[in-house]
């Protein structure tokens, strides 16, 4: 069978076609139909200056929520505060600088915060990093890729508790990753000591511990109002992958096309955040189709969870503040 050019082109709509289907498939929850109205309310999104962080912090902002943008670049979130603003016509927002892998600027972050935001309605824990070489330390002697994507949170969590609990019913959103399957959890790697791992196992054990994170907290927090949930976005093409070599990076834009874009990543980290069904829902862990599913075994280990809950207070000094 000898293919025309007009076939060919008939099978690359067909698959393109194809392809954007499948995408939209995926999230059975409609944005669109939600009606909650976030006036009054305050949300705080970290990494809000790109991908699904600027997305997530823009829908918040059009709700009427006063967003709080939690960027490392002063410059990359100036920019997306005034792109949101023009966006939404929402003059209530704000720009906050923090680095989730130093633990010092966490804190000057906190302290900033809490100054001006009395009650806290909605955390998004979104920053995160992938494609650092393991044991890459920072200067507090924490493992980058750990102290990003999962003490970071913890810290900033823990820290902004007093402000969710006061609000009532809030909610805090950790961003996971489906690649939280092929993690395990070891408290050495906080440190960088832990055993041999790829740049790869280093993201997927971060984001597994974010999870067991997400579980235990919510353990913690129960009769309190506060409820924390954590979601798997899908595989989205962000800026995540700036830090992969060029190889990688080249393979990733070949098939962007295949993989969510930005928007749609957003999608189940928003069901999370506003979706009225899910009040009162917590410690579950979400699918990038917003299902309810159970993360790899050793996220679903209390013990093991407890475990790691003790050894991150005593890393970040939670246990010597009052």
């Amino acid at each position: 069978m000898v293919w025309g050019p007009g076939s060919v082109l008939l099978a690359v709509v067909l698959l393109c076609g194809l392809c954007a289907w499948l995408r939209q498939r995926f999230h059975p929850w409609n944005l669109q139909h939600c009606s909650t109205d976030l006036t009054g309310k305050t949300a705080v999104v970290t990494g809000a200056n790109s991908g699904i962080g600027k997305l997530v912090s823009q829908e918040l902002a059009c709700r009427g929520a006063r967003v709080i943008l939690a960027c490392r670049s002063q410059e990359h979130g100036q920019q997306a505060l005034a792109e949101i603003q023009a966006v939404s016509n929402n003059d209530r927002l704000l720009l906050g600088e923090v680095d989730l892998s130093s633990l010092a600027s966490i804190r000057s972050f906190a302290q900033w915060l809490l100054q001006k935001e009395p009650k806290i309605h909605l955390l998004v824990n979104n920053a995160g990093i992938s494609g650092i070489p393991p044991k890459t330390l920072t200067p507090e002697g924490l493992d980058v890729t750990f102290a990003t994507n999962y003490v970071g949170p913890f810290l900033l969590t823990n820290l902004l508790q007093g402000a969710l609990r006061r609000a009532g019913a809030a909610r805090v959103v950790n961003v996971a990753s489906y690649r939280q399957k092929y993690g395990y959890i070891d408290e050495k790697h906080l440190t960088g000591a832990g055993g041999p791992l790829s740049f790869n196992q280093n993201y997927d054990c971060s984001k597994l511990q974010l999870i067991s994170f997400t579980g235990e907290l919510a353990r913690r927090l129960q009769g309190t109002g506060v409820t924390v949930n954590s979601v798997e976005p899908g595989i989205v093409y962000t800026n995540i992958m700036r830090h992969l070599s060029w190889p990688y990076r080249l393979v990733f834009w070949l098939f962007s096309f295949f993989l969510k874009d930005p928007r749609q990543g957003a999608v189940p980290v928003l069901y999370l955040s506003l979706a009225q069904e899910l009040d009162g829902v917590s410690g579950k862990y979400f699918s990038s189709s917003c299902v309810i599913t159970l993360p790899a075994k050793p996220a679903q280990d209390p013990h093991m969870a407890q475990s790691l809950w003790n050894a991150s207070v005593q890393l970040t000094n939670l246990d010597k503040m009052d």
